[in-house]
């Protein structure tokens, strides 16, 4: 088990942690901090409850037992995996980042403030799409709306960035700039990732990594890449 290596307040604490649907576990047994300015990758085999940890993590769902706790304010943004219909969607790029600022926690407002403009902007010339602003999302490249989509959730990460599969169906070029492009938001930006991956080699970017499965494991990358989880969870790759 990892020990605490920095001070301050931990931004999500997890003891006893089991995630699920109707009473159901899907994952349990988890305790594991994330602390300011983390890099956390989650793994594990198909179906072992990592999706619906990051939902429970974000506070959409409900523990099935055990607790959580969040320090406050602590500016959660949320890139999920991107469903076809989704990839259709009929809107412009700026429709949807702006729409990003709308889950940063604020009081709702009817309209959107200059604030709020201002930083979907300076969010899309972050992610190198301020030329992309008026074009029709459905009509971009996947790795041209994997950025958007990374923008939007951008709007609204104040300290942490929670994301699904980032690189899902995107080609080897393409997923190496994403990598690349999360890795500049933890060590330049400092921005907290936790980030779902089934890509060993995304466990090699990360600094710790928490398995879920039939064996749990929290603790460093170079912790887990010795231990019998990992060992299983490379088996399973290999096997796909």
């Amino acid at each position: 088990m990892l020990e605490d290596t920095k001070n301050g307040t931990p931004l999500i604490e997890c003891r006893g942690l089991a995630v699920g649907y109707d009473g159901k576990p899907a994952a349990s047994g988890l305790s594991f901090d994330v602390e300011p300015g983390d890099y956390l990758c989650i793994v594990g085999e198909n179906g072992s409850g990592k999706s619906t940890l990051m939902r429970t993590l974000l506070g959409l769902i409900p523990p099935v037992s055990g607790e959580i706790k969040r320090a406050p304010g602590a500016g959660i943004g949320y890139l999920p995996q991107q469903t076809e219909a989704q990839r259709d969607f009929p809107a412009s790029v700026w429709e949807i980042v702006l729409s990003g600022c709308l889950n940063n926690g604020k009081r709702f407002r009817p309209f959107y403030t200059r604030v709020q403009k201002q930083i979907a902007r300076d969010t899309m010339a972050q992610m190198g799409i301020t030329g992309l602003k008026k074009r029709c999302y459905r009509e971009l490249s996947g790795g041209q709306q994997q950025r958007v989509l990374l923008a939007r959730a951008l709007c609204a990460a104040e300290k942490a960035l929670l994301l699904d599969e980032p690189v899902s169906g995107l080609d080897p070029k393409v997923t190496e700039d994403m990598y690349k492009l999360i890795n500049h938001l933890n060590r330049d930006d400092g921005l907290t990732i936790i980030m779902i991956s089934h890509d060993i080699s995304a466990v090699e970017r990360a600094g710790k990594v928490l398995h879920v499965g039939k064996t749990s494991f929290f603790g460093t990358r170079e912790e887990y890449l010795r231990s019998p989880a990992a060992r299983g969870f490379m088996k399973e790759a290999e096997a796909e």
